[in-house]
């Protein structure tokens, strides 16, 4: 895709939270379950570090792009969050967790192998001995896909249209994916690059950090991780 170029900068934080998938009290309850300490990597507008930060967790973040962190510090509590600016898959905060976490698909954002398995291996420095890695990610589906390409519509309303405008290259596992509003106002772009990773690929990455797979789900309230599953919730250990 021609200078394609995504960036999280001032437009993506002002109108992130205006997508709230609304799973996020499940996401919370799930996570809490692990301890009193977390670290979100890619904490984001604080959409689940907030609400976990509320039920009883000390949760710490690392963030690439300073304009989502500073509209979440717009946000109630969130100024009492400490996060450090930074690459999720090199930066740190010198402490250990009882979990980190990193959930909604961020793990793609990273465009390489190389660079995943460096997240992976950038969450285990920051686990406890009896920590845990949980990762939230789609099942990628777009290799079925004719031509590797496809238009889905979004939103449909009298005075606006959205599109999510696709394509996938199997070969790379590379996603080009470009969120269009169409309105009396003008067009807007939202445009994302991801590689897209399988479960499988995951495990292995983690064998590689020194973890190991504990859980597989299908969703936060535990479902079974399934061949129809669209997403899964991993939580990985430190290996023996």
């Amino acid at each position: 895709m021609k200078d394609f170029n995504p960036s999280f900068g001032p437009e993506i934080a002002r109108t992130y939270d205006n997508s709230l998938r609304g799973d996020e009290a499940d996401t919370v309850r799930f996570l809490a379950g692990f301890g009193k300490s977390a670290l979100e990597l890619a904490i984001g507008t604080g959409r689940i570090a907030l609400p976990l930060k509320e039920s009883g967790v000390a949760v710490d973040g690392v963030e690439l792009s300073p304009d989502m962190v500073a509209r979440m510090r717009e946000k109630p509590g969130g100024a009492d969050i400490d996060v450090t600016i930074g690459d999720m898959s090199r930066v740190g905060t010198d402490r250990t967790y009882d979990l980190v976490y990193l959930v909604y698909n961020t793990i793609c954002n990273l465009l390489t192998q190389d660079d995943q398995v460096r997240c992976f291996e950038n969450a285990a420095r920051h686990l406890a001995s009896d920590g845990v890695f949980v990762i939230e990610s789609g099942l990628p589906t777009w290799a079925a896909r004719p031509r590797h390409q496809f238009i889905d519509v979004e939103s449909l309303e009298v005075d606006r249209v959205g599109f999510d405008v696709n394509r996938y290259d199997p070969v790379t596992q590379m996603l080009d994916e470009n969120h269009v509003e169409i309105s009396a106002d003008g067009i807007r772009f939202s445009p994302i690059r991801q590689r897209l990773t399988y479960p499988a690929e995951f495990d292995l990455m983690a064998r590689i950090a020194g973890l190991r797979l504990r859980d597989r789900w299908g969703g936060w309230n535990g479902e079974p991780f399934t061949a129809d599953s669209r997403r899964h919730i991993s939580v990985y250990e430190v290996a023996a």
